[in-house]
């Protein structure tokens, strides 16, 4: 593809080769918004010049490939996933000349973990502190309630059946898996099988990583502070937590746990609370159909802030 301006670019590009539209279209993954997919979409066709034996239409590894890095891609700027430095080199190398129009802004991992400085309290603020105003004060209570909607966030409403059917055909595609793979076990490629069931359903895991050491109020009695943890989700629904020496292991346990999940007869998506930054949240999290009460690890990613 030529250099120039996104959509416009894309636009002529399919223009001028139409029998790449319905093609390049079935790529779009089940969970993807218009932004992320049309982002991605622009991510493949610019390289697949690059990619001379792709074959539109022809599955093939070397399909795969792009398809892969375009998703660490979209994951890197959407979701905020960290990966390896070579592979972030590359993908970044690819990405030369796309630009996401409002890209949401990543934080870092103080950040996530709740450990920035507090903000310099504003003159407003400090005029409402210092008041000694009734309860029912007219401007305490409008002060209130704009501070309240500022910190408000959550899964939009209808959420869980609107993810319900993806992770219905995820459930049969881990099945299968397990099946030919002999059983669940411990000796598995857990994050391999995840990721590959993931994928053939079209969509993609996102992978979020904190060193251990800078996660606040460990148990006490817990003297190993090193390692990675690291948390799963895929389409924003929370599918596990792990811990390892380093990322590859903390995935790979975060990928066990989460296919624990898959043992039963159904999973279901529902909303749960959870701790982020220290207060309790409305999340959304993967289940199996067992009933019992769910004490869920504090979430180290938050997607579903109004500010996001």
């Amino acid at each position: 593809m030529a250099a120039g301006t996104g959509a416009d670019i894309v636009s002529e590009f399919l223009s001028q080769n139409p029998h790449l539209v319905n093609w390049v279209e079935s790529l779009r993954g089940y969970c993807e918004t218009n932004k992320q997919w049309h982002a991605r979409r622009e991510f493949v066709l610019r390289n697949m010049e690059a990619f001379p034996t792709i074959q539109p239409g022809t599955p093939s590894p070397i399909l795969d490939r792009l398809l892969s890095l375009s998703m660490v891609w979209a994951n890197h700027v959407f979701l905020g996933c960290r990966y390896p430095q070579p592979v972030m080199d590359k993908i970044n190398e690819m990405a030369e000349g796309i630009t996401v129009i409002e890209a949401p802004e990543r934080k870092t991992r103080d950040e996530i973990m709740g450990k920035t400085k507090r903000p310099a309290v504003s003159e407003l603020d400090a005029d409402y502190q210092g008041k000694r105003a009734k309860p029912n004060d007219p401007d305490v209570k409008a002060h209130a309630k704009s501070v309240g909607s500022t910190l408000k966030s959550g899964p939009p409403p209808g959420a869980p059946a609107e993810h319900q059917p993806f992770y219905n055909r995820l459930y049969k595609a881990v099945a299968w898996k397990l099946v030919s793979a002999g059983g669940f076990g411990p000796n598995l490629e857990h994050y391999e099988i995840l990721r590959s069931c993931v994928e053939s359903c079209k969509a993609s895991l996102s992978c979020v990583f904190v060193p251990l050491k800078d996660i606040p109020d460990l148990p006490m009695g817990r003297t190993q502070k090193e390692g990675q943890v690291c948390e799963l989700r895929c389409c924003t629904v929370y599918m596990g937590t792990g811990y390892g020496r380093d990322e590859c292991a903390a995935k790979a346990m975060a990928s066990k746990e989460a296919l624990k999940v898959f043992q039963g007869q159904k999973v279901t998506v529902k909303v749960c609370r959870r701790r982020f930054r220290g207060r309790d949240v409305d999340d959304l999290v993967l289940l199996d159909e067992q009933s019992r009460s769910h004490v869920f690890p504090p979430a180290l990613s938050y997607p579903f802030q109004e500010d996001q």
